[in-house]
């Protein structure tokens, strides 16, 4: 019996991936390239869109090569709706559009946070955790409830990762692989922490304020030889961290659950996740974390979502194939949540049986 099997897109932010999964969760191949700048440089949206459009076609023949398919092969075309910058999301939205006609394929519009939560989900096989999701533009501490993920807690003003790769800028730090990875290896190498500003609000974080002083205060101590670039990044890393590690236990109190899934590109750094899994140690939980491949943003995070979706028949109109840069992780719906799929039948969370699936396997 034939698989379901997707292709998704993703193109938010500085990368433009195209995967290919099948409804199983495995993950039949998922290139991706990234959109560098020079040292001290952020990204802007022409330039990256630029960029994704230059390489969403070679990437598109490189995932059906990879997975040894054809477009007939495909059940479902998947791409990020939102949130992310508006000129590139609106590459990969096109590239569906045109595809969709080509091919004679349906298409499914994701939400980008909650494809972290659900590739990070398959990955690890986690089952119900907290999730803390923290990247370049998203900081939310997460948990699912009632059909939908419920944002517990979040960033009042800039994104943990967006305050990384900035100071990463005032250092002059290299953007390859990221800024926020040569600020993780730099601060290794710290051996003097500096007080900086401790910004909780109930659930809720702020990051603004201690990009702030750091930014104004690096170039000082630098200056008068008081503190090392590695002070400074082993400093702002403890800090942040700190942070994130109280408002997830915050959290996990209120929900009453004992694990914790860490997703997005920030997810990658090993000290955030050594800080959080000695805190869920404490509490008798597990952490659950991946590495770049799958933290990074990818394209079979998005054709996993979107499939979920799709075998519960979820589709997305021509018409409504739009993007947005604002879309919150609970407007979705998460109707696979309530529904599990076994030997090609929905069960609903009550244990019956309701409508019948076609061409679904495990």
């Amino acid at each position: 019996m034939k698989r379901l099997t997707a292709i998704g897109f993703e193109g938010s932010a500085n990368k433009i991936g195209v995967g290919i999964v099948t409804l199983d969760g495995s993950i039949l191949s998922n290139p991706r390239h990234t959109y560098i700048t020079p040292p001290g440089h952020g990204f802007l949206p022409r330039e990256t869109a630029h960029h994704h459009l230059e390489h969403v076609i070679p990437l598109v023949r490189s995932a059906l090569d990879d997975a040894g398919l054809t477009p007939a092969d495909i059940d479902c075309i998947c791409y990020t709706r939102g949130p992310g910058m508006g000129a590139p999301l609106q590459v990969c939205a096109v590239a569906v559009r045109v595809l969709s006609q080509l091919w004679g394929k349906p298409i499914v519009a994701v939400n980008h946070c909650v494809a972290h939560i659900e590739m990070g989900r398959v990955v690890t096989g986690a089952d119900d955790p907290v999730v803390l999701y923290v990247s370049g533009g998203n900081t939310q501490v997460i948990a699912y409830s009632e059909g939908r993920y419920r944002i517990f807690g979040e960033t009042i003003d800039i994104a943990v990762g967006n305050c990384l790769d900035r100071f990463a800028r005032v250092l002059t730090l290299s953007n390859d692989p990221s800024p926020g990875y040569n600020i993780e290896q730099l601060a290794k190498k710290g051996e003097q922490f500096l007080d900086l500003p401790y910004v909780v609000k109930g659930m809720d974080v702020s990051f603004s304020g201690i990009l702030s002083y750091i930014e104004a205060t690096a170039v000082e101590k630098l200056k008068n030889n008081e503190c090392t670039p590695a002070d400074l990044c082993y400093s702002l890393q403890e800090t942040v961290f700190a942070m994130l590690v109280e408002i997830t236990e915050r959290a996990m109190a209120h929900c009453d659950k004992k694990d914790v899934l860490i997703v997005g590109g920030v997810g990658c750094n090993e000290r955030l996740q050594e800080m959080m899994r000695i805190m869920c140690a404490e509490r008798g939980g597990r952490l659950f974390a991946t590495d770049d491949r799958y933290c990074v943003d990818n394209g079979a995070m998005i054709a996993y979502t979107g499939l979920l979706a799709f075998a519960h028949g979820v589709t997305t109109s021509l018409e409504d194939s739009t993007f947005t840069q604002r879309f919150r992780t609970d407007e979705v719906h998460a109707i696979w949540r309530e529904k599990a799929i076994i030997n090609e039948e929905i069960v609903t969370s009550d244990g019956k049986f309701g409508d019948s699936m076609t061409a679904v396997e495990f």
